[in-house]
């Protein structure tokens, strides 16, 4: 938006705009004659004269008066019995080619001009002087500025390029006076922005200087407040290399000349309280580079911003009263990996195109409720400016992305998530941000959030950037961002993402592209000590809350505590649950192929027992593996279309019952066929009835919502995730039948039996070891069932074990197993 001087008439925007809530003169008077007779006047009619300072021009050589100095005071009259002291006009300064400032050096006026002042509050507003106290104001446009208190209006003496000054030979500063600013066609009254003293306090500034202010979202960025009895907002950044800062937005028309905001000290932080000014205020931080160019930045610590493609942040104050309470008292009863954990993962805007978060919530949490899903994860709902990226390259890391409405609107949604009892985990991106230049790249003319070194700073992969984790405000940024999103939205979980690219330098790296550490090796320390850092944080602060990493190696310990050491010598990452990437690629390879080459690749569905229990795992089936190229999870699979969906259903509950939590994207709960794509969202009309294979695609869904009401009943499938005594093979070598089978405990030691046939064929009376102290087995699960668009091969009598040996066991049972097909046997 192009600045434009505030002499044109003030947009009528309400109290969005300063020049609505900044009232005239005129409306003032009208509004107190209304109440003038019910209230006795305390004194009498306050006296207006224009308050000049006669103050010389400095010989050749000298400098002006700097603030404080005692300029020569104005000629006053004989102050009347019971009034302040009234100066006596004297006519307008009259000098040489640079005014004086009302007793400020010509530098600190230039400073304030270019833009480069460090302390505007040190030279505007009302200051004790010998003689009296001087009024200095400096607002570009105005035609004039009146002082009004309880007993005086004085005019200041214009000096030039918007200053406006007077020595009023006041005893002491008054606890309270107003501005008439007149501009050409109307008079605004308001309050001065430079009385009002720092918001900050001692200990907020040194936990940010220690980088430990876990509540960091309170401490910086725009806070409406009431200050010294006035109500406006409040607004902070960060930015040390700055030479100056200033405010601009809708209320001065983009020019932030007349808004500077002071530093305060070494901490690298700039303030300003403004007046007047309250919710829905759109704004920027106008920053003057150390080489003295500017720029315009949004607030890193926004929590609302305007809808991209426009930059904007906005100010913002929570209004939504939280109805879950019940749900938050009860999150934390059981941990995480000992609970019943399938994640239904979304992407928001494009789940049903066209919601926002307020009729998204009338939809979504009914159907994740309705198929059993345990938690929905949604993928990164911060702020980003290219909805391709699906959110991963976040530039407003506090808000919620306002293309579908305003951050108490996702709260409602998060509300009626957790009121269906549905947990909310949410893609968190501290890997890497994006270089748009009115964002945090640069943030202040130097590297500030980004590593100083190119080296480390450039993203390979992504062409962004990566975070500076060894800078204490930095990372301070990065934990309290991740509390913050637990506190103030009730997320129950953050899933990281990227975290191998965080915690490697040589990550996507040629020889000769990175540096090694200090002790010779590729890892990053500074992103280890960081997620050290915001994981006993989160945990800390927030109990029922799991962090979950996508983390594609084999870095030990990412599940480990922070405090216990492992071989590497590193402690633990302490993280709640981590992505089995590498379940996924095998497992998904091995359904890929023809059944008949199945038997080549058998071990591609057991070596992940090899490393079960090393940590504490989620099974992904994500966006990812369903996208460019990749083919939806039904598409992989071989053979003809009823092949296709018999393997997607024999695949699905392989998964629900292998150790570990289960994670599902939207549209492969109903074997959508295409390619998920951000555009249009899954397809939802094959489950319209007028669809002739909509019961294919229902029959897939019907049986998710199934595994899921099992696997809630079914203790032995997820309370001993992560102890090796919840799991036995039964036969995991039966590569010539494609069929594997093993038990899961609960931790009574109740068993459930899973067999799993990925050959086409029909097998009857098919052996299987078994305990011999269980009297009979039941079916409590088959994917060959005629309601899921299978051939109806069940077991529907219990299974008797015969004393005849088989797979290492005394007993046995014979059973039918459908073609391509996975059931599940319980005690009957």
């Amino acid at each position: 938006m192009t600045p434009r001087p505030p002499s044109d008439s003030p947009k009528k925007n309400g109290a969005k705009n300063p020049a609505a809530a900044e009232k005239t003169a005129a409306e003032k008077a009208t509004a107190g004659k209304k109440s003038a007779a019910k209230k006795a006047p305390k004194k009498a009619t306050r006296k207006t004269v224009t308050a000049v300072a006669k103050i010389p021009e400095p010989a050749v050589g000298e400098n002006p008066p700097a603030v404080g100095e005692n300029p020569i005071p104005a000629e006053t009259s004989p102050t009347p019995t019971g009034t302040a002291p009234v100066p006596t006009a004297s006519g307008p300064l009259v000098g040489g080619e640079s005014p004086v400032f009302a007793g400020v050096g010509s530098a600190d006026r230039q400073r304030l001009l270019d833009g480069t002042h460090h302390d505007p509050h040190g030279v505007l507003g009302a200051h004790p002087v010998p003689g009296g106290v001087a009024f200095r104001a400096f607002r570009p446009y105005a035609l004039g500025v009146t002082v009004v208190t309880d007993d005086l209006r004085a005019e200041l003496r214009d000096d030039g390029d918007g200053f406006f000054s007077g020595l009023l030979p006041l005893r002491a500063v008054p606890e309270s006076y107003r501005l008439l600013v007149a501009y050409e066609g109307t008079v605004l009254e308001t309050e001065d922005a430079y009385r009002f003293l720092p918001t900050l306090g001692d200990l907020d500034l040194h936990l940010l200087g220690e980088g430990r202010h876990e509540e960091l979202w309170r401490a910086l960025g725009a806070e409406p407040m009431e200050r010294q009895g006035v109500a406006g907002t409040r607004f902070t950044v960060w930015a040390p290399n700055a030479l100056g800062v200033r405010l601009a937005g809708t209320f001065n028309f983009w020019d932030g000349t007349g808004y500077p905001m002071r530093s305060l000290g070494s901490s690298g932080v700039w303030e300003l309280f403004v007046p007047a000014i309250g919710e829905g205020e759109l704004y920027k931080f106008d920053i003057t580079r150390p080489d003295g160019s500017r720029t315009q930045r949004a607030d890193p610590m926004a929590r609302r911003t305007e809808a991209p493609p426009s930059t904007s942040s906005i100010v913002h104050a929570s209004h939504h009263v939280w109805q879950d309470a019940d749900w938050m008292a009860r999150r934390a009863a059981r941990p995480a990996h000992e609970a019943p954990f399938s994640v239904y993962e979304v992407h928001l805007p494009s789940w049903r195109p066209g919601l926002t978060y307020r009729q998204l919530a009338d939809q979504l949490p009914a159907y994740v409720a309705d198929l059993g899903f345990t938690h929905v994860e949604l993928m990164p709902v911060a702020e980003h400016p290219f909805g391709g990226s699906w959110g991963y390259q976040v530039t407003g890391f506090f808000a919620p992305t306002a293309r579908l409405g305003t951050p108490d609107e996702f709260k409602y949604l998060v509300d009626a998530l957790h009121r269906a009892g549905i947990g909310v985990l949410m893609d968190w991106v501290p890997a890497h941000f994006p270089r748009d230049d009115w964002a945090l790249a640069e943030f202040d003319g130097r590297p500030l959030y980004e590593h100083a070194d190119p080296l480390r700073a450039d993203h390979p992969d992504w062409g962004t950037l990566e975070f500076d984790y060894g800078r204490r405000e930095v990372r301070n940024f990065l934990v309290a961002n991740a509390t913050y999103w637990c506190e103030e939205f009730h997320i129950d979980g953050l899933r990281v993402d990227a975290v191998a690219s965080m915690l490697y330098l040589d990550y996507s790296r040629e020889p000769g592209q990175w540096v090694p550490n200090e002790h010779g090796g590729r890892e990053n320390l500074d992103a280890v000590a960081f997620l050290q850092e915001m994981n006993a944080t989160v945990y800390r602060r927030n109990p029922g809350v799991v962090t979950i990493a996508e983390e594609s190696t084999a870095w030990d310990g990412v599940t480990r505590a922070t405090h216990h050491i492992g071989p590497g010598g590193f402690g633990g990452l302490g993280f709640g649950l981590k992505w089995n990437m590498g379940w996924m690629h095998d497992s998904l390879d091995y359904v890929s192929h023809e059944p008949v080459h199945r038997k080549y690749h058998h071990d591609e569905m057991t070596f992940s027992m090899v490393y079960a229990y090393s940590e504490n795992y989620v099974l992904p089936i994500s966006h990812d593996e369903v996208v460019h190229g990749k083919r939806s999870l039904v598409s992989k699979m071989p053979g003809d279309w009823w092949q296709q969906r018999a393997n997607l259903r024999a695949y699905l509950a392989f998964m629900w019952a292998h150790p570990g939590k289960q994670l599902l994207f939207m549209g492969q709960e109903f074997a959508q066929g295409a390619e998920w794509s951000e555009a249009h969202g899954p397809d939802w009309w094959l489950l319209d009835p007028s669809y002739g294979a909509e019961p294919d695609h229902r029959g897939v869904r019907d049986l998710v919502r199934d595994l899921n009401s099992t696997y809630r009943h079914e203790a032995a499938l997820w309370e001993r995730d992560t102890d090796p005594a919840g799991f036995a093979w039964i036969t995991g070598d039966s590569a010539d039948d494609n069929v594997f089978a093993f038990l899961r405990h609960a931790a009574d030691g109740t068993p459930l039996l899973a067999v799993s046939h990925f050959s086409p064929a029909v097998r009857h009376n098919y052996r299987l070891g078994v305990p011999e102290d269980i009297p009979a087995w039941h079916e409590v699960l088959n994917t060959d069932n005629l309601r899921y668009g299978g051939s109806d091969l069940t077991n529907p009598d219990p299974v008797k074990p015969e004393p005849q040996g088989r797979h290492g066991r005394p007993a046995s049972i014979q059973l039918t197993l459908p073609p391509l097909a996975t059931v599940w046997l319980r005690p009957a």
